[in-house]
């Protein structure tokens, strides 16, 4: 991509507040259970939105997310369990309402556009109920809010993969539906745009106020966008709450884990307090005895200063990100390093003496077998 197209991928966007509103749903998974090729993909599925919220679907892959969208979408019957819209059974066990019967706009990861269709074409295609009239009104309108109304009689090969992306989205707020289905949305797109194209959707889907299932393996992603993030783990939801809840609370380890790394550190709890090379942790919640593992984050977790007080380390590795440091630290005692995400700090190399100071709000205690 030349320098002029990613200027223009990154400016070319509608002026905000012009998009068409929908009348909000609500969508409910009620102990869903889909079962493909022998395999348990959703186990008494269970999550509601309200109408005008959006969720983000977080997990790794194979955990069911991407089932959890078909099924909301028609596209996946169940086999246990119902999904509602508004109230209205949707999907049960022998009974599957169809996509276009939902009031669903859908947004896929390859984002599914009709290569043999204009761009205004393919944002028209789900208004044909509309009259000709006012389907090309409200088609030029959604076009015009991502920025593409200058190019309505080109056809999607001759967009770049920013402008497909937009041209999707407006396809899929076109017909104003009460809820939007977005499948991995902005995973094929370029480091430098994706940033952009995802704040400029997240202001588009405000803007519609349609209930909004955002389906991600991207933790960053899934807490920018979600007004709740919901953590699927082999087929159920293992956590559920706003990106503070489950960032600060996370329901176990491994929970934890998918957040952020960890440097992790087994211990066992002493006069409330569990013992570790950096200092003691508070463990309320533990009694004496209990085996623990202290876990810390790398942004804030730990902070590394020249001189003490801390607990003395050696920086073995150290990476230059943009404006932060990426760092290693031995300690005597840790098997091994401790990561530590800082502002930058030309100061620091690798193979210097530091201190590090634990910051008790970015270290968590977990029980452990």
């Amino acid at each position: 991509m030349s320098v002029s197209e990613a200027r223009n991928e990154l400016s070319g966007w509608g002026a905000r507040g012009t998009s068409g509103v929908s009348f909000a749903s609500a969508l409910k998974f009620e102990a869903v259970d889909v079962v493909l090729g022998g395999r348990v993909v959703l186990d008494t599925f269970d999550l509601q939105l309200n109408p005008g919220e959006i969720v983000c679907l977080l997990g790794e892959s194979g955990s069911g997310k991407s089932t959890a969208l078909r099924v909301a979408a028609g596209i996946q019957p169940v086999h246990g369990g119902t999904v509602r819209i508004n109230d209205q059974i949707v999907s049960a066990p022998h009974k599957t309402t169809p996509p276009d019967k939902r009031g669903i706009g859908l947004m896929f990861q390859d984002f599914a556009l009709f290569p043999h269709l204009s761009v205004l074409q393919n944002v028209c295609f789900g208004l044909k109920g509309l009259g000709k009239t006012a389907a090309l009104a409200q088609g030029r309108a959604a076009l015009k809010r991502v920025g593409l109304q200058e190019r309505e009689d080109d056809y999607p090969h001759r967009l770049s993969g920013g402008q497909q992306q937009r041209l999707a989205l407006a396809r899929s707020v076109a017909p104003r539906p009460g809820l939007l289905l977005l499948d991995e949305p902005f995973s094929s797109l370029d480091a430098r745009l994706r940033e952009t194209v995802r704040t400029e959707t997240l202001a588009v889907l405000r803007e519609t106020h349609a209930t909004s299932l955002i389906v991600t393996h991207d933790p960053e992603e899934a807490m920018v966008l979600g007004d709740r993030v919901a953590l699927l783990r082999h087929g159920r939801i293992a956590q559920i709450g706003t990106a503070a809840e489950v960032y600060r609370n996370p329901v176990d380890l491994s929970a934890a884990r998918f957040f952020s790394p960890l440097s992790e550190i087994d211990s066992v709890v002493d006069n409330g307090f569990a013992p570790t090379p950096l200092g003691p942790v508070a463990t309320p919640g533990f009694a004496d005895g209990a085996k623990v593992t202290v876990a810390i984050r790398p942004a804030g977790g730990v902070e590394i200063a020249q001189q003490g007080p801390g607990v003395l380390g050696r920086i073995v590795s150290k990476r230059d990100a943009i404006g932060v440091d990426i760092c290693e630290v031995k300690v005597n005692g840790i098997e091994s390093p401790v990561g530590v995400r800082q502002r930058t700090n030309v100061a620091l190399f690798v193979g210097q003496e530091v201190f590090l100071a634990l910051n008790p709000e970015h270290v968590l205690v977990f029980g452990r077998d």
